[in-house]
């Protein structure tokens, strides 16, 4: 790790971000399976265990505590079962919940998935049809916002975030602070104007660019780039590729492609989360995106390796050797 990185993560307890998007439970179902049911050709699973974790916006804020940032949620969910369990979780693991706004029109959204010796299953989602959700008051985000040093929406295509909300925090924005960093759900066709940080995957990019490729076809890049850097003008744009690692551009120039620094890939479930996190937690900290991007990389690396909506910690961070990884493979 070098001294600049270490300082970087070091800082982090100073930075105050706020979380706004879509919240939900994550249900896990962990089991045996060691016979064919004998009513349908399916297995009969013998249940062991049953653990919940923040998905969503909600994991977003989850991974900015465990790397000791103050974080705090705006989202919608209901005075039900799971709502009260992810309260629970936002308490036990530091999050500033005095944003969350509560709700009887449609239940907390949770996605249960049946695990079977840490293979899944099946998932099962339980929200409303027709995302009836209530939506966050504006005027409270727009005071929260005075407050923070960064901004992160999180979009899972629930109905929190709209055009509205997007254009009041662009417009509570001065010499680009608070810093407003997007995960996009682009099949929303949502203004982006003028963020910060916008970090999409590959389909995501292809998506906001408008433009179709087979699955294995090869990344058109400067094309993506160039349609997203039209459409949208982000300041900076972080495409995460998985196996390929991070395509990094800033203000419309491609600066290179970051290799990615998984050694075992086990869950990439969360793994957007993560990066959004680490990153927009490390500029708001003083760091370069080529830092900021080196430091997501490695987290995103991390998390990979566990199953599950993960977070990674400082102590994991500063334990991998960043010292001669410091320089992007440029893209044609």
């Amino acid at each position: 790790m070098t001294p600049r990185l270490n300082e970087l993560i070091q800082s982090l307890p100073d930075v105050r971000i706020l979380v706004v998007g879509d919240i939900m439970l994550d249900h896990y179902i962990w089991g045996d399976a060691t016979r064919i049911s004998p009513e349908a050709p399916v297995p009969v699973v013998n249940v062991y265990e049953d653990t919940w974790q923040a998905g969503g916006a909600a994991n977003v804020a989850l991974n900015l505590t465990a790397l000791s940032v103050n974080a705090g949620i705006v989202g919608v969910c209901a005075e039900d079962d799971a709502g009260d369990k992810l309260r629970a979780i936002f308490d036990e693991r530091g999050v500033d919940r005095k944003g969350l706004q509560m709700t009887n029109e449609a239940p907390t959204i949770r996605k249960t998935r049946i695990v079977v010796q840490k293979q899944q299953i099946c998932r099962v989602d339980r929200e409303s049809s027709t995302n009836q959700y209530a939506l966050p008051d504006l005027a409270e985000i727009q005071q929260a916002c005075r407050d923070v040093d960064a901004v992160i929406v999180s979009d899972y295509a629930k109905g929190v975030v709209s055009n509205e909300l997007l254009n009041l925090l662009a417009g509570e924005r001065v010499d680009s602070r608070p810093l407003l960093a997007i995960d996009p759900k682009p099949k929303r066709r949502l203004d982006y104007e003028g963020a910060d940080l916008i970090t999409p995957n590959r389909s995501e990019a292809l998506e906001l660019a408008g433009i179709s490729i087979g699955h294995h076809d090869p990344f058109p890049a400067r094309a993506v780039c160039d349609a997203i850097w039209k459409a949208y003008h982000p300041h900076r744009l972080v495409v995460t590729l998985g196996a390929g690692g991070m395509l990094l551009v800033r203000e419309g120039e491609i600066l290179g492609r970051l290799p990615t620094r998984a050694r075992e890939v086990f869950d990439v479930s969360g793994a957007g989360d993560t990066v959004i996190s680490v990153l927009t937690a490390a500029l708001a900290a003083g760091a370069t995106l080529l830092e900021a991007a080196h430091l997501a990389n490695a987290a995103a690396g991390i998390v990979v390796a566990k199953f599950g909506a993960a977070t990674v910690s400082p102590n994991e961070l500063q334990s991998i050797d960043l010292e001669s990884d410091l320089e992007l493979i440029q893209v044609d």
